[in-house]
């Protein structure tokens, strides 16, 4: 249950993400380092922080189904059955991004990755802004995900513009990331959801 103090802060948390400043907020697996996905500076001040290589794509996390459907197309009714089975959770789907959606964003791909974390938190963090949240882990690219807050504000200091804490959890680990081609789940990261289970559902 998310009271008001807290409701505040995500409040605030979106109003900057929506002015294109940086935010590091919490999601179900590790905290996350996020903007907005629609503002190309903005994506280049996240990839600046995170010193992430220009050819690494960032996936982005959306609060509801019709919010996918603003940055990929041509989802298959399998992929479909996977979102609706396993949205939210830790899981990660690649799907083929609109041509309204940046390269930068992609690296250059004509794919994007799309999530809906089960965090009370990002959900609503999401639904106040009210469009996808381009989002990786909250650390320098090639180190260690980001689980606590403190060490993570160490990290970044004031290159981040908010912090939005959340619970820590020690074991958390991010998201399967997967992507069906040719009918076929192929695992491109495999995380706490396996591949036999989304074989299972299918």
């Amino acid at each position: 249950m998310i009271d008001n103090t807290k409701n505040e802060e995500i409040l605030k948390a979106s109003s900057i993400i929506k002015d294109g400043g940086i935010v590091v907020f919490p999601t179900e697996t590790v905290y996350g380092i996020g903007t907005d996905a629609l503002n190309n500076s903005a994506i280049e001040k996240l990839y600046n922080i995170k010193k992430r290589p220009h050819k690494k794509p960032i996936s982005v996390l959306v609060s509801n189904f019709e919010m996918i459907t603003k940055v990929a197309k041509e989802i298959s009714d399998i992929e479909w059955k996977i979102i609706k089975n396993f949205f939210p959770g830790p899981l990660t789907i690649v799907l083929t991004k609109k041509e309204s959606i940046s390269n930068i964003l992609t690296g250059g791909e004509a794919t994007i990755g799309v999530r809906m974390p089960d965090n009370q938190i990002a959900l609503k963090l999401i639904e106040y802004v009210g469009k996808p949240v381009a989002t990786s882990s909250a650390n320098i690219s090639g180190e260690r995900s980001g689980i606590d807050i403190e060490n993570i504000k160490k990290t970044f200091v004031d290159k981040v513009d908010y912090y939005l804490e959340g619970k820590y959890n020690k074991t958390s680990i991010p998201s399967t990331v997967i992507k069906v081609k040719n009918g076929e789940i192929e695992i491109l990261r495999e995380g706490t959801i396996t591949k036999k289970q989304i074989e299972n559902l299918l």
